[in-house]
């Protein structure tokens, strides 16, 4: 079979680093050059995401964290924060919501992305936290080039800033007017906000480990809680309830919280051994799709085929509706991820996978966990009976990067993977403290997450708002060991399809032979069939879209199988990246969609 690349696998000895933005990868691979190890070269390129791709994360978000020392065990770092103390159920029912607003101050959590990369810093980078966010600081106060999505962004929300959220209005309509694509753009205040951070940690301690725990107290109880309390305090934000709302978030939710390290949860399959976040955010649904298909032959198929795309897709059915019945912060429920990852569970499940596409929600059944599944079907409001619950309508909306049918405005998520000379890795996924996700505290130039959107406001959902509970993410890095040794980091922006796509391109990598470059190139597919992880949280029963250059007889055997088949654009689907060490060649490829993410190494 002749297999199309856009671009080379980048092959080297020295390090790799793969993002979603140039400049990042720029920025990490120029940290490597300066001596410093992956992990040093992650934190760096972690705090330039945030100033450069604005509109998918900030200072104010979240930060999952796969880290591999070459001298030690895989560690999850969780940068995900918490709900307030003050947000729980009673509270949003009593200002009249039955949902958690999609933007605005109600919608705020602890910002977990600062703490983490500091946690990382801390305990395996090598150099001072000064050398590492001057690249940040000085991407944000001398400029950086515009990425086209972003001032698409800004005016999705022009006329919100210009009428309620002033302060946004300030930093990303300057001079009244929404910047274009590829001029320089300033955030002088989050410049400031860093650097004065940067200054207090270095008056604090003259060593590199008394300056990051310093930094990390003037986060947590300095200038930075400061700020953000008096701001949630004292501001009333109009959200997508129609209506303006103080926030919940308080300086002792963001003094009380520190990101937290823990042992992945992993699957062995075929030789390697997938590590992903635990059940607080979607990465296991990825072990359980591998769960499943463990036990299916691969061996007669290609990865254009029908009978790869059909079963692969029938996987993923099954494990994400285990994900609405049996996932939520581990904290405060029990998750039996013993049993949904064991053979006899899933011997059981793989027999629900048949020759046609299904169109039932159908999760398993574990005795004592689990939780109401809520389905509401695309545009319709029936009640389906069983064990599933048909909701009302919602008035929450997540926000991306162009306008929604709905008149919102939906943001994404950043990724990047990255390989050391000395075979140290990291995969991380920033997303959160979008631009349009709630106005700009004006001290410190940035804005927070709109995360506890992902609660539900039903007692008995797995993923009720439990306050100091994590919402459920979709964040999901991926890092895989071959033969007990870290092989592999990955992963992709995408909401619920980041477990799908991250999915199809470590398959076609170890079943097919593809490298790395060729599995992100190959043609997307994923499907909505299960319960959506936002507004308006619907599914759409059989549905399945690919891109356009799969084979014609390809999308015509999906077709003749029932698949609601959406046959999307040639270029669409996925934005992966990638990094491998292979003995001691190190390797890595990114997405070309939308001409954003590159690999660079030597």
């Amino acid at each position: 079979m002749t297999r199309f690349t856009t671009r080379p696998e980048i092959l080297g000895t020295f390090g790799v680093v793969a993002t979603t933005h140039w400049l990042a990868s720029a920025v990490g691979m120029a940290v490597l050059e300066r001596g410093g190890n992956a992990f040093d070269a992650a934190v760096a390129t972690g705090f330039v995401l945030q100033v450069v791709e604005p509109h998918l994360n900030g200072p104010g978000g979240e930060a999952p964290i796969i880290a591999a020392p070459n001298d030690g065990p895989v560690k999850v770092i969780c940068g995900q924060g918490v709900a307030p103390a003050a947000a729980t159920i009673e509270t949003y029912r009593d200002l009249g919501l039955d949902v958690v607003p999609g933007s605005g101050l109600l919608a705020a959590v602890v910002p977990g992305a600062f703490d983490a990369w500091l946690r990382l810093l801390r305990d395996y980078g090598t150099m001072r936290l000064g050398d590492i966010l001057e690249y940040a600081i000085g991407y944000a106060r001398a400029g950086y080039p515009m990425a086209p999505n972003i001032p698409k962004t800004i005016a999705a929300v022009q006329e919100l800033f210009e009428d309620h959220w002033k302060t946004s209005a300030q930093i990303y309509l300057p001079d009244g007017r929404v910047p274009k694509a590829g001029a320089l753009f300033r955030n002088r205040a989050m410049a400031d906000m860093y650097a004065r951070i940067v200054r207090e940690a270095e008056d604090a301690s003259s060593r590199r480990e008394g300056q990051i725990e310093a930094a990390r107290k003037v986060w947590r109880q300095g200038f930075v809680a400061e700020a953000i309390d008096r701001f949630c305090r004292t501001t009333q934000a109009m959200d997508t309830s129609g209506r303006a709302h103080f926030g919940l978030l308080n300086g002792a939710d963001i003094a009380a919280w520190e990101a937290s390290v823990e042992d992945p949860v992993t699957f062995d399959y075929h030789g390697y051994t997938v590590c992903k976040s635990g059940p607080w955010g979607q990465g296991p649904v990825f072990l359980q799709q591998l769960a499943l298909l463990k036990g299916i032959d691969f061996s007669a198929m290609d990865e254009l085929s029908p009978d790869f795309v059909h079963v692969v897709t029938e996987s993923a059915k099954l494990a994400f509706a285990d994900r609405e019945a049996f996932y939520g912060d581990p904290n405060f429920i029990d998750v039996p991820m013993d049993v949904l990852l064991s053979d006899t569970y899933n011997d059981q499940r793989r027999a629900l996978i048949g020759e046609e596409a299904s169109f039932e929600i159908r999760p398993g059944t574990v005795a004592g966990y689990g939780g109401k599944v809520i389905v509401r079907l695309k545009g319709q409001s029936t009640q389906s009976g069983g064990k599933y619950d048909i909701g009302e309508p919602t008035v929450a909306r997540f926000d991306e990067p162009r306008p929604s049918e709905d008149g919102g405005t939906r943001g994404d998520t950043c990724h990047f993977d990255i390989i050391d000379r000395w075979g140290n890795m990291v995969s991380a996924t920033p997303s959160g403290g979008w631009l349009q996700s709630s106005p700009i505290i004006p001290e410190l130039g940035f804005c927070l997450s709109n995360r506890a959107q992902m609660f539900w406001l039903d007692p008995s959902s797995q993923t009720r708002l439990i306050p100091g509970a994590r919402p459920r993410t979709t964040l999901t890095p991926s890092l895989a060991l071959r033969d007990g040794v870290p092989y592999m980091a990955f992963g992709t922006p995408g909401g619920d399809q980041q477990d799908q796509w991250s999915l199809h391109m470590f398959l076609r990598h170890v079943h097919f032979g593809l490298n790395l470059q060729e599995a992100i190139d190959a043609p997307g597919f994923n499907t909505t069939h299960f319960p959506n992880s936002f507004y308006p949280r619907e599914c759409n029963p059989g549905h399945l879209v690919i891109e356009g250059r799969f084979p014609a007889a390809t999308r015509d055997a999906l077709r003749a199988r029932g698949h609601n088949l959406e046959v999307d654009g040639d270029w669409t689907l996925g934005r992966m990246t990638g990094a491998i060490k292979d003995g001691d060649l190190l390797k890595a490829g990114a997405n070309p969609r939308f001409m954003q993410g590159y690999a660079v190494g030597r």
